[in-house]
């Protein structure tokens, strides 16, 4: 059995943000990473992004160069997943046959694309998307002449669908509200976004959920009702399930992620970070768990502080971004359908702000192709202000 004074399971973005926040704060303890993918940590938005577009190469999506942990005295293990841990003896077992002993525990185990209870998804041509393998071959779909069929109007439904078009590819997107993007933007901005895609040739059908997936050797369609949509390929983009079954194995409390407290703290010398922490955000008085690039690198950096002796805890707004088309676009804050939007600038010109609220007070903004204002913009969360004032020109942001 080996030692390692921190043992972190899971190798994305999240981890690799907390090794950097430790090092950099001069902690010197033996670190152990380990991932289930055959791939050093890397950030995921590119895959649905600048990757899918053919803007960037697959390499760009890597945190770092591969001699950046062995410069920073980090131990690694890619390929080679914990198939089990041990909290009362503080040890760990690998898919290898390795048996750790830790002394702090980090859980960064991710999620994993949710699937449809449907006949046909393990059909080929079946595709969802997470990693880097299924980028490419959802790239290798798109083309003049073909057919995709996305499953789900959220962000990476969206995201492919953008990608897809501007590759020549006729793309189909059955959702199964009324309009896209209903729960973090609610009807009047889902509804922006659903004439976005329509005005750049997608067939958008609201309100309806496929039946099956249709085909013998491959995918040739998808069943709607009595209709069956033809599909080359199909993208299931209906959202992701946090990786919780090693912590469950072990005992430890779940519900929609590993519960954690505003210090990301799981248990005796256990932490739980990035799309599989359910955390306490004392911002917002509540349990959250968010699957964005942003919360990844910040819980990392969170749990490194903390593990080093700060007080810090989890206070800030969830943060995320887009790019569709030519929009490109920064949402901060936590809405929800019922809440008040406010407006300023036209919506029609594809430059405009939203804003969010709930009994006057501001819950959440976005900034649609009008950059550099999401740091002003968060600082105004959770204050009380006269909606007349947020839609306002003249009213400059930093004095709302």
């Amino acid at each position: 059995m080996t030692h390692t004074d921190l043992l972190i399971v899971g190798a994305g973005l999240a981890a690799a943000s907390l090794v950097d926040e430790l090092r950099d704060a001069g902690d010197e303890r033996s670190v152990l990473v380990v991932g289930d993918e055959n791939e050093r940590p890397y950030e995921r938005p590119g895959l649905s992004k600048g990757v899918l577009l053919g803007n960037d190469p697959m390499e760009s999506v890597y945190v770092h160069e591969a001699d950046h942990y062995d410069s920073r005295s980090v131990q690694t293990s890619w390929d080679d997943a914990v198939e089990s841990i041990d909290p009362d003896n503080r040890t760990a077992r690998l898919a290898s046959g390795t048996e750790v002993s830790y002394t702090d525990l980090v859980l960064a185990t991710g999620a994993t694309p949710r699937r449809l209870p449907i006949e046909g998804m393990d059909l080929p041509g079946v595709h969802t998307l997470r990693r880097m393998p299924d980028s490419a071959a959802i790239k290798a779909t798109f083309g003049e002449g073909k057919h995709l069929v996305i499953i789900g109007a959220g962000w990476i439904g969206l995201e492919v669908a953008a990608a897809a078009r501007q590759a020549g590819t006729e793309v189909t997107v059955l959702e199964m509200a009324t309009v896209p993007l209903a729960g973090p933007l609610g009807p009047q901005l889902g509804e922006y976004f659903g004439r976005l895609h329509t005005d750049h040739g997608v067939d958008l059908r609201t309100g309806m959920s496929a039946a099956a997936i249709e085909g013998t050797d491959a995918v040739t369609g998808v069943r709607v009702g009595m209709e069956t949509v033809p599909a080359d390929a199909v993208v299931v983009a209906v959202g992701a399930a946090p990786n919780t079954k090693l912590a469950e194995s072990a005992e430890l409390d779940v519900d929609n992620g590993i519960l954690v407290d505003e210090r990301l703290r799981a248990g005796d010398n256990i932490y739980a970070i990035g799309d599989v922490a359910n955390a306490v955000n004392t911002a917002l008085g509540e349990r959250i768990r968010v699957e964005h690039w942003d919360n990844a690198i910040r819980q990392g950096k969170l749990a490194a502080r903390v593990l080093v002796g700060s007080d810090d805890v989890y206070d800030w707004q969830p943060y995320f971004f887009t790019d569709q088309y030519d929009l490109g676009m920064e949402y901060v804050g936590r809405s929800t359908p019922a809440d008040e939007v406010v407006t300023r600038g036209d919506i029609d010109s594809g430059e405009f702000l939203a804003f969010w609220l709930r009994s006057g007070v501001l819950t959440a903004a976005m900034n649609v192709n009008i950059w550099d204002v999401s740091d002003q913009l968060r600082e105004h969360i959770g204050r009380e202000i006269d909606p007349a004032r947020l839609a306002d020109p003249q009213v400059p942001i930093e004095d709302l």
